[in-house]
């Protein structure tokens, strides 16, 4: 979680103008939230003028010439009504532009953040297997929840009151500064103190969100680590240490969050402090400037209502500066994520071409390492014709899924060449590659949905009667007669309404469904039960009819009628012929043809050992 402790500066240019692109298409809304705010801003000037108009002309009149207000009626109690009328004008103007602004920018925030998470999720789906292989998926989830919430504060309540604050703190000092220089002055003499007071707020509350971020997402990586695997906690009754180290990953997170607590609690209370002590500072000096007749009793009470409007916006842009460096944070983080690169991409036209050309896969002298020289295939080749079925055995780790991701590019080989119809797959447009794939994999995977929306899986041109057609070839008929709603049936999040036999024949029909020209099964029958294997291998002789088919497959039964055989072993192809001819040779194969068939003998013959005692 190193990179969730980055902190970036409170401003950042470079990244404010990528933050603002977000905004662009909403000018006219911002338009008009900037519009809202300078009225709202003005008229946060106009009330303390007003209750001065009042005092000097009506209510303490001072015998001086006031300018201000001449156009108001000399009888103090139509005046006085005016002034009120007037008064109340203004709060609502205060209320409507203040709900304007606050529209406004909340819904250019919403949509802005809309886009963002919409051009992640995009670019996400995009990046290569070998990305998430390095990043954890909490973490990326945090990206797109957490960061993006920072980020909404910073649009919907951040920028434009940040600019809302200043210009009333600008308009406000020079109202104060036209009627009195001198009180002016006295209440910016506790400036320098409010200064410092915010500068040991924003230490102590920035360090404490930092801590927050930290928590935040090693809450969520290890929320979807222990939710997702919550069966295998449970079987090893782990649940006691689960909740422990969650409970010490939460306390940090309170933890952080009662240090901010604690710099609020002491902050605003110290403005206030200040705010009041300036206040009666005004209304001392005030007083006696009065008496010797210098200014008037309106100028101090204005003075007292403006005091109390200038040290709010002090307090809310202490508070803003926290949502701006939490958001040149997270937008750090953000735009790594939008400018990793996605390595493995293509040409369109040249994954065309392939379609016309024989369709022949080849593995020429392929090396590949997921890390460094750590050699996970050496110098593997071999020649798959159209239309033949291939069969891959050979021991955990010795490279059977590697070669299909290969040819899937999920990775790219660092040395060597993977050709479909003579053309190089890293010349291929990913998508148009895949897409003439049916792959079934060991483990299952089914989205939330209804039976018939995980077959189609979200390609328009698969219809109903592809849909049934998939399903009866591969013996699933009976299980979608048996569902009360058929192919609409629900399923739950990963199928876990299902067995896992019922997951993979669905994901059979899902592959089959889609109609591609090359099948890829891997292990797909090694987590099934037996009965399901004979529904399986039955389903399988008619999928991998007219397709060129590679099957990965631990269990031998299900591979021996393939029309050849690859036995991988330590990052090398050992061996390659039919079942037959491979176990004449008496080589890696034949080895894992007893080694399989001769537990099966000794169960069966433990299991007439143990009848006969019976008997």
């Amino acid at each position: 979680m190193v990179e969730e402790e980055v902190l970036g500066k409170a401003y950042d240019g470079r990244l404010m103008r990528r933050l603002l692109r977000y905004m662009q298409p909403y000018r006219s809304r911002i338009v008009i939230s900037l519009v809202c705010l300078l009225a709202y801003s003005l008229l946060q000037v106009c009330g303390p003028l007003l209750t001065r108009i009042a005092v000097d002309r009506y209510l303490a009149p001072s015998g001086q010439p006031t300018p201000l207000g001449s156009w108001l009626s000399a009888d103090p109690f139509t005046g006085l009504a005016q002034i009120s009328a007037l008064y109340l004008a203004v709060l609502a103007g205060i209320f409507a532009t203040e709900f304007g602004q606050m529209y406004m920018m909340q819904y250019v925030g919403q949509l802005a953040m809309f886009d963002l998470r919409k051009e992640l999720m995009t670019h996400m789906q995009r990046l290569d297997l070998a990305f998430f292989d390095r990043n954890p998926v909490g973490r990326l989830v945090t990206r797109l929840t957490t960061d993006v919430d920072v980020l909404n504060d910073l649009f919907a309540s951040g920028l434009v009151t940040i600019l809302g604050d200043l210009l009333t703190l600008s308009l406000i000092v020079i109202a104060m500064a036209r009627m009195s220089i001198g009180l002016t002055l006295l209440m910016l003499a506790v400036l320098p103190l409010v200064v410092l007071a915010t500068a040991l707020f924003r230490r102590s509350v920035t360090a404490s969100y930092r801590r927050i971020r930290v928590a935040i997402a090693r809450i969520n990586a290890y929320l979807q680590e222990h939710i997702t695997g919550v069966a295998v906690l449970q079987l090893f009754n782990r649940e006691t240490k689960s909740i422990a180290e969650f409970d010490q990953i939460n306390r940090q997170h309170m933890d952080a969050f009662k240090d901010a607590i604690t710099a609020y609690g002491w902050f605003y209370p110290s403005v206030e402090f200040l705010a009041y002590l300036a206040l009666a500072m005004i209304l001392s000096y005030g007083g006696f400037r009065v008496k010797q007749g210098a200014i008037s009793l309106g100028v101090v009470v204005a003075f007292l209502q403006y005091g109390l409007r200038f040290f709010r916006p002090i307090q809310d842009l202490s508070e803003k500066y926290n949502i701006l460096q939490g958001a040149m944070a997270s937008s750090e983080r953000i735009f790594k994520l939008l400018d990793t690169g996605v390595e493995i991409c293509g040409s369109p036209q040249q994954a065309a071409k392939s379609d016309g050309l024989s369709q022949e896969i080849v593995f020429d002298h392929v090396w590949f390492a997921y890390k460094d020289e750590d050699w996970v295939l050496r110098d593997v080749s071999f020649t798959i014709r159209p239309g033949e079925t291939v069969a891959i055995v050979g021991h955990t780790g010795a490279g059977k899924t590697t070669l299909t991701s290969l040819l899937l590019r999920f990775y790219d080989v660092q040395r060597g060449a993977v050709r479909i119809g003579g053309i190089d797959v890293k010349q291929m447009d990913p998508l148009e590659l895949r897409r003439q794939f049916g792959v079934v994999l060991q483990d299952p995977y089914l989205f939330a949905g209804s039976v018939a929306d995980n077959i189609r899986l979200g390609t328009d041109s698969v219809t109903d009667a592809d849909i049934q057609n998939a399903a009866e070839q591969v013996n699933l008929m009976d299980f979608i007669r048996a569902l009360p709603e058929g192919f609409d049936q629900p399923i739950r999040e990963r199928g876990n309404s299902l067995s896992t036999g019922q997951k993979q024949l669905i994901s059979f029909a899902r592959a089959l469904a889609h109609q591609p020209r090359f099948l890829i099964l891997d292990e797909a029958t090694s987590s099934v039960d037996t009965e399901t294997e004979f529904r399986v291998r039955e389903a399988l002789s008619r999928m991998v009819e007219g397709r060129t088919s590679i099957v990965i497959a631990h269990r031998l039964s299900t591979i021996q009628r393939a029309d050849r055989i690859l036995v991988m072993h330590k990052a090398q192809l050992r061996e390659s012929g039919t079942h037959r001819e491979l176990l004449l040779n008496r080589g890696i194969y034949w080895k894992l043809y007893q080694l399989q068939y001769k537990d099966q003998e000794d169960r069966v013959a433990e299991a007439a050992h143990d009848e006969a005692l019976a008997g």
